[in-house]
C-alpha cells in the first residue's frame, strides 16, 4: 500500500512532521474514512499519543468510536455479550489488549515460585497431580494443604503491571478475580480467601473476605469456583493482595486439605464482568 499510494506517502510524511500549532491537514485536507485507515494501521499508542495531537482533524479520528470499535473487531477483542455495549470503545480496546492474569504460577507449574507462604503448618504445603479433572483442562497441578492451616499469597504492584496511578484513578476499572478450589473425596476440610485493594502505603481501601467454606468427608471432589468483581472502589487503589488457603478438618497427617488451582486476577472491560 505505501508503495503503490503516493498520497498515503504524502499523509504519513505530514503526520510525522506536523506544522508547529496549525495542523498539517489544514492545508491538506483528507477524507475522515480515509484517515480512520490510515490510523488503523498505526500502533494504537502513536495513535494516542502522536498522531491525535497532529491537528483537529486527527483529533477527531483518533477520538472516534468507529476507530476504536473498528480496532477491537480487526485484532478480535469480540463483546462476550452482544446485547451489552462499551460507554468508551478506545477504554474497551485497551482493556481487552492489556487483558491477562496478574498472578505468577497460579497452577502450580513452577512449584511455589511467586507465592510468598504465610503460614505453612502441619506438614506445608504441596504440589500435587490433579485428582479430578479440572474445568480448565490446560491445569495439570494443584496446591494441597495440610492438617493446620496454610495459606500463601501475592501482592500485585499495579504500575510495574502497566496501569498507572493516573489510569487505576481516571477510569476505576473493574478488578475480576477467581479462584478455583476442591476437597479431597475422603478427608473433611476448610477453604478461605482473602482479597484486598491496596493504596500506595499499602492500607486497605476495600476488600473481599467471604465465609469460610466447608467440606464434609466423603464427599464429591469437585471443583469448585469463587468470583468476585470490584466495582465502583474509591481513588487510590495501587497493589491488589491475593491470599487463599486452608487446611484439613481431621488431623490426618499428609495432604488431605483443601486443594486450590487456577487462581486469577484480571484488569477487564466492565461490559465483560
Amino acid at each position: 500500500l505505501r508503495r503503490k499510494n503516493t498520497k498515503y506517502n504524502e499523509i504519513l510524511a505530514k503526520l510525522a512532521h506536523p506544522v508547529g500549532q496549525m495542523g498539517a491537514f489544514d492545508f491538506f485536507p483528507v477524507p475522515l474514512e480515509i484517515l480512520e485507515e490510515i490510523f488503523l494501521h498505526v500502533p494504537a499508542n502513536q495513535v494516542v499519543h502522536v498522531c491525535r495531537l497532529v491537528c483537529s482533524q486527527c483529533k477527531e479520528v483518533a477520538d472516534s468510536e468507529s476507530l476504536w470499535r473498528e480496532r477491537c473487531r480487526r485484532e478480535g477483542y469480540n463483546l462476550r455479550d452482544s446485547s451489552k455495549t462499551p460507554e468508551d470503545w478506545r477504554l474497551f480496546y485497551f482493556l481487552c489488549k492489556k487483558r491477562r492474569n496478574l498472578l505468577k504460577n497460579p497452577r502450580g507449574e513452577g512449584k511455589m515460585t511467586g507465592w510468598m507462604i504465610k503460614e505453612n503448618g502441619g506438614d506445608g504445603w504441596k504440589l500435587e497431580d490433579v485428582m479430578v479433572p479440572h474445568p480448565n483442562e490446560v491445569v495439570k497441578k494443584n496446591f494441597v494443604t495440610s492438617f493446620q492451616m496454610c495459606t500463601k499469597e501475592q501482592v500485585i504492584d499495579l504500575e510495574k503491571e502497566g496501569y498507572s496511578p493516573t489510569f487505576m484513578d481516571k477510569f476505576k476499572p473493574d478488578i475480576k478475580i477467581s479462584d478455583w478450589y476442591a476437597p479431597r473425596w475422603d478427608c473433611g476440610c476448610e477453604y478461605s480467601i482473602l482479597v484486598q485493594l491496596l493504596d500506595a502505603k499499602q492500607n486497605v481501601i476495600q476488600s473481599y473476605t467471604p465465609d469460610t467454606v466447608f467440606f464434609d468427608q466423603w464427599n464429591d471432589q469437585e471443583w469448585k469456583q469463587k468470583i468476585h468483581v470490584f466495582r465502583d472502589y474509591r481513588r487510590g487503589v495501587r497493589y491488589i493482595r491475593f491470599s487463599h488457603g486452608g487446611k484439613d478438618t481431621q488431623f490426618w497427617a499428609g495432604w488431605y486439605g483443601i486443594r486450590v488451582t487456577d487462581s486469577s486476577v484480571e484488569i477487564c472491560p466492565a461490559v465483560d464482568t
